[in-house]
């Protein structure tokens, strides 16, 4: 998205235009609430901004919102906190509208058990162990604010909030949830691995396709 931004955004405000986005998301993520700071000596509205990037940007990626910042905003630094969406597609059979948003999860699920397995997580932690490279991130400690599993009929929705995440960290918690949700491992095995701080221990990384940037918060 930032790449697609910039490019958009260098057509009509010229080579010194500068985007940063909020948080990096892999191939195959979605973000619907994404945010990046421009920055340009060109003097133009927000909304004349706004209109220009979306007559110049592909139809996968829209600007909802513009306005004017204080010049030492950042949009990556500046943020307080994530929230991700993860989506489970847990019918028999994969709904072939969801292929590209949602990971085919068949069989029983125990929700149960994949809430009381993510409770361990909430609060500051070292995430290492749900890291997917150790080291990328100078700082493997994250505050979970809250973790959340809801289901309406086949969908099953995975919600966490941090202050900041590690590299795949939603989608190896995402794995981890899902072997306990399948009965394959005891709902305390995930905390015991937080605890552990080792990758190898943790459960598969859940594909990028299922995971949804929802929201970056600011400070008011």
């Amino acid at each position: 998205m930032q790449g697609a931004i910039l490019e958009a955004a260098r057509r009509f405000l010229g080579p010194d235009a500068r985007v940063t986005g909020a948080s990096r998301t892999d191939a195959g993520v979605h973000a619907l609430r994404q945010t990046a700071s421009l920055s340009t000596e060109a003097t133009l509205a927000p909304a004349a901004v706004q209109a220009a990037l979306n007559a110049a940007l592909p139809p996968s990626v829209r600007v909802l919102d513009a306005r004017e910042a204080p010049a030492d905003f950042d949009a990556r630094r500046s943020a307080a906190g994530k929230r991700y969406l993860y989506l489970l597609d847990n019918g028999s059979i994969a709904a072939p509208l969801l292929r590209r948003f949602a990971w085919h999860v068949p069989g029983a699920l125990d929700l149960g058990a994949m809430r009381a397995a993510l409770a361990a997580v909430r609060g500051p932690h070292d995430f290492s162990a749900f890291c997917a490279a150790p080291g990328r991130d100078t700082d493997p400690v994250c505050r979970v604010r809250a973790a959340h599993v809801l289901r309406r009929r086949a969908l099953v929705a995975v919600l966490i909030s941090a202050d900041r995440f590690l590299h795949h960290m939603v989608r190896n918690l995402v794995g981890s949830a899902v072997e306990v949700g399948r009965g394959a491992r005891p709902a305390k095995w995930l905390g015991e691995v937080l605890a552990g701080r080792d990758r190898t221990r943790a459960g598969p990384t859940a594909p990028a396709h299922g995971l949804v940037l929802v929201r970056v918060r600011y400070p008011d």
